[in-house]
Formats: structure tokens, sequence, C-alpha cells
């Protein structure tokens, strides 16, 4: 009985390991990534406010808020939307 002959069970590591390493591979080749897209109108809107006023807006709302005195113009907000969903409609 030849005990020596054990060796060759290990000789299939290696190939095992390639064969993973390969699967690993392709997996990460197929992981789809995520892609964020900004649209023009946004960037518009994101270059036309300089940092500091906006910092200004937020503190003058922050301190409407805390005092109770912020109150949401509900035709304003309509004004606003009624674009955006008659477009949406009509596509």
């Amino acid at each position: 009985m030849k005990i020596n002959e054990t060796n060759r069970i290990g000789a299939i590591n290696p190939y095992q390991r390639n064969i993973e390493t390969g699967r690993q591979e392709e997996l990460k080749k197929s992981r789809r990534k995520d892609e964020v897209s900004i649209s023009p109108e946004a960037m518009e809107m994101l270059n036309r406010s300089s940092d500091a006023d906006r910092v200004k807006k937020i503190q003058e709302l922050k301190q409407q808020v805390a005092s109770g005195t912020y109150r949401v113009d509900a035709d304003k907000i309509a004004e606003k939307l009624l674009p955006f969903f008659k477009q949406s409609s009509e596509s």
C-alpha cells in the first residue's frame, strides 16, 4: 500500500482555485453598476442660486418654522406643480 500517492488530491486544489477565481471575476463583470444622470434643468437650478444666498434663505426658513410663523402658500405650490402634471399627462 502506497501512502505517498495522497498528494494527487492536493493537485486538484490549484485547478479548483482557478475555476473559482474565474467565476468571481465573471460575477464582478456581470454585476450592474448604478448610474446617476442629472437633467439639464436640475443643473440649471443648481447653478442659479449661490451658496451664500441659499444658506441665508435656509436660515430664514428655519427661524420661521421654529417661531411658528412659516406658512405654506398652497396657490404657489399648485402653480408650480400644474405645468409638471400637464406635461406628464400629455406624454
